[in-house]
């Protein structure tokens, strides 16, 4: 066999790969759970109601609101790739302890949420749950919290408004960052038809942004956040949980005692070098 043939059979697979990449990615950076419109939601200790919000024809956004006596804020709660708030739900505890509601959404193809799943029909979805959100709160009483996937459109929401804080668990530079890891020879900024470019909103965040990182988390490196907090240095801390994976920060407790510190916190006032070792310089 001559070696243009070769080289001909070697381009045609290429090719075929990426054609097989681009239309079945979907398959491997979503990993929905479908329930049934009359499933019933059951959470031991939580009081919550369940909403149906229906953004345009043909798209129902599902989700459940945790609820607390004397909220202190609400907590909107992006959740990973996987799953449904069904199962996601059990984490809103830990933001109801400390006196915050909790609002999951499930995204489209989710659950009980419905409409066909594009990177621009979720970012509306999402700005127009948290218009709703922001009727009856004010932008200062709202804490946006990303989770793996649900950094990304964290991230959007919060360069687009105006909320108390930003909390990011496991934040990705962006999905094309991710990808290329795992796909190196593919022209991943061409196939990818959901790029989530973090970085790029990343830069325009004016709230406060808290990033929760494992030290050991092998799908998104722990140095994703230190890439990020480098655009955006002055609103940015990181709070690095040792030892920690993707997907078992909150089995530690040193997690938690970061949402409390988190939380917690009010905003700092503007430091003043002329009192700090910041005002040191080298004769």
């Amino acid at each position: 066999m001559s070696w243009w043939i070769i080289a001909l059979v070697v381009v045609l697979v290429y090719i075929l790969l990426n054609v097989i990449a681009y239309f079945l990615q979907e398959r491997f950076l979503f990993k929905p759970e479908k329930l049934p419109e009359d499933f019933s939601f059951k959470y031991d200790n939580q009081v919550f109601d369940e909403y149906n919000i229906e953004v345009e024809e043909g798209v129902n956004i599902n989700g459940i609101h945790f609820k607390v006596k004397q909220a202190k804020g609400i907590v909107i709660y992006l959740k990973g790739n996987s799953r449904s708030v069904k199962g996601w739900g059990k984490f809103s505890v830990d933001f109801t302890r400390l006196g915050f509601d909790v609002l999951m959404v499930d995204y489209r193809g989710f659950g009980k949420s419905t409409g066909k799943r594009t990177e621009e029909g979720i970012k509306r979805d999402l700005q127009y749950v948290y218009e709703r959100v922001k009727k009856e709160v004010p932008e200062r009483y709202i804490v946006l919290y990303g989770r793996s996937l649900g950094c990304g459109f964290a991230t959007k929401l919060a360069s687009m408004n105006s909320p108390r804080m930003l909390i990011l668990e496991a934040p990705y530079y962006s999905m094309q960052s991710i990808t290329k890891r795992y796909l190196p020879i593919m022209p991943m900024s061409l196939i990818l038809r959901f790029p989530i470019k973090t970085y790029k909103w990343y830069k325009h965040v004016s709230c406060p942004v808290h990033l929760i990182h494992g030290t050991n988390d092998h799908l998104i490196p722990f140095k994703s956040s230190m890439k990020l907090s480098k655009l955006n240095s002055e609103l940015s801390r990181i709070y690095p949980v040792i030892d920690g994976r993707h997907n078992n920060l909150h089995t530690f407790e040193q997690y938690h005692r970061f949402l409390e510190e988190i939380l917690h916190s009010s905003l700092p006032e503007k430091l003043d070098p002329t009192e700090t070792s910041l005002n040191f310089r080298k004769s």
